[in-house]
């Protein structure tokens, strides 16, 4: 057999021997091994991505409802301080009408007889007639009493005739342009009646536009979409408000599926304490000079007396069954269940809505929860308690309260030291109190509404998060939370 050329010989003894040499050849390896650990760092990277992003999409709409919740209940809460703002100026503008019909009544021909200061000269004359009769006592201090009554009672009738010239003119600057217009047109209670009704819209579009305004960077995404839910599962503003209002009111004139013969006496009542409270204080301010200089003509006494009158006119017969103040729904006292009476009347819910992210890799990665995504956060509205405070008492009467704070676990101490030493020194004993301060009336006469985040614990939580939201943007494909009850999202869920 003839042999191959020479240079064919080196070729042919190569390629007998790469077989032979091949797992020991080491040249090309970083190459192969670079591209699995590209490969694999590429799939990690995804993972991570993927991971960061859903992480960061829970936290912006955990934050969005969070935000949405303590806008709206905040409406929710300022509606019901400007309930009970309104229901104290009804009161006193009934106090004010009353104190200036006196001042008004009291100049006119035909009630000189029958107000104040038509009295007033007969009893400063009486006082001159017994001024005589002081004046010629044996008695040192009683012969120099009648001088001295002369003297005082012309300044009196004097001070008695410019206080009506005052009430007169502030009576005609006051009542007729403002105060008699407010309660023959019932503008008080119309306009309570228009905030109840615009209060629930303006939470719901609070809660909506503040997670539009968390919805950032868009990418693609609509924006966030937010719902302020009632916790009987409808919406705040929603068709349910017809007979359930969202604020727990009553308006005892035009609600008629409450008791309301038994609604109308207790805002009655209220109305007539509260104003005349008021009408006291009006009282009291005007007629400091009466009170305490000049005390003879009793003309403090007779201006009280006249000025109730009045009021009484106003409440009792002219408006007897209208300019009534609104009402709390559900009154604390006498609940057996605080947590079921906050849930059904002072909470809500806030759910956020968007549409689902879209995942990075979607063959290598998948979202496993069908339809988009939402957060939930649930707030309240109440009226907060003092916080406890620190309270010393001696033996001897002495107290004094500590503005201090704090739970009763914070003091004393290990080594004995006290919160604060008091100012009288000596024996007693800190006890911890409810320090004194904002009212805790839960009504519609106090002016302290707030409202806080709280657990979502609420039991329809399950029904309202498998309920579809009202429209408005895009329509919202729920999630399958696959027949999970409230007490199971409760368990797995950290909010």
């Amino acid at each position: 057999m003839p042999q191959p050329p020479y240079r064919w010989r080196g070729r042919f003894a190569r390629a007998r021997s790469f077989p032979a040499s091949f797992h020991g050849d080491e040249r090309g390896t970083i190459s192969i091994v670079s591209v699995f650990a590209v490969l694999l760092l590429t799939m990690l990277l995804g993972m991570v991505m993927n991971v960061g992003r859903q992480a960061d999409n829970k936290i912006r709409m955990q934050n969005a409802a969070d935000a949405a919740g303590y806008s709206g209940g905040l409406v929710v809460a300022r509606g019901m301080n400007t309930l009970a703002f309104t229901n104290h100026l009804l009161f006193d503008v009934f106090a004010m009408t009353a104190f200036m019909r006196e001042g008004r009544d009291q100049r006119l021909p035909a009630a000189m007889n029958h107000h104040g200061e038509s009295y007033v000269g007969e009893i400063l004359d009486a006082w001159n007639v017994e001024a005589g009769k002081f004046s010629g006592s044996a008695f040192e201090k009683f012969a120099r009493l009648g001088p001295a009554i002369l003297q005082k009672t012309p300044r009196e009738q004097e001070l008695v005739l410019r206080f009506g010239d005052w009430a007169q003119a502030a009576s005609e600057l006051i009542l007729e342009p403002i105060l008699e217009p407010i309660l023959e047109e019932r503008l008080i209670p119309e306009f309570q009646r228009d905030l109840v009704l615009a209060t629930p819209d303006i939470a719901q579009t609070a809660a909506r536009e503040i997670a539009k305004r968390h919805s950032g960077v868009t990418r693609g995404r609509g924006p966030m979409f937010g719902v302020l839910w009632r916790t009987n599962g409808t919406p705040v503003c929603g068709a349910s408000d017809a007979l359930d209002r969202t604020l727990p009111v009553i308006d005892p004139v035009m609600d008629t599926l409450w008791d309301q013969s038994q609604q109308i006496d207790k805002a009655r009542k209220q109305r007539r304490d509260n104003a005349v409270r008021y009408l006291r204080r009006w009282n009291d301010l005007a007629l400091v000079a009466f009170d305490r200089e000049a005390k003879m003509c009793q003309f403090s006494a007779l201006w009280r007396h006249f000025t109730c009158a009045q009021l009484n006119h106003l409440l009792d017969v002219e408006y007897r069954m209208t300019n009534l103040p609104h009402l709390i729904r559900t009154e604390w006292s006498g609940q057996t269940d605080g947590t079921a009476h906050l849930d059904a009347d002072f909470t809500f819910v806030a759910v956020v809505y968007r549409d689902k992210m879209p995942e990075m890799m979607p063959g290598l990665y998948r979202d496993p929860i069908d339809g988009d995504s939402l957060a939930y956060a649930q707030v309240r509205f109440f009226v907060p308690r003092n916080r406890l405070v620190w309270h010393w008492s001696s033996p001897s009467g002495q107290d004094w309260a500590g503005n201090i704070g704090g739970h009763q676990i914070e003091w004393p101490p290990d080594d004995g030291a006290e919160p604060g030493d008091p100012p009288t020194g000596g024996e007693g004993e800190w006890t911890l109190q409810y320090g004194p301060g904002l009212s805790e009336e839960w009504s519609l006469l106090n002016q302290n509404w707030t409202v806080q985040l709280v657990p979502a614990t609420t039991p329809s939580l399950a029904t309202i998060l498998q309920t579809v939201p009202p429209a408005g943007g895009t329509p919202i494909e729920l999630p399958n939370l696959g027949g999970m009850s409230t007490e199971d999202i409760v368990t797995i869920s950290p909010h």
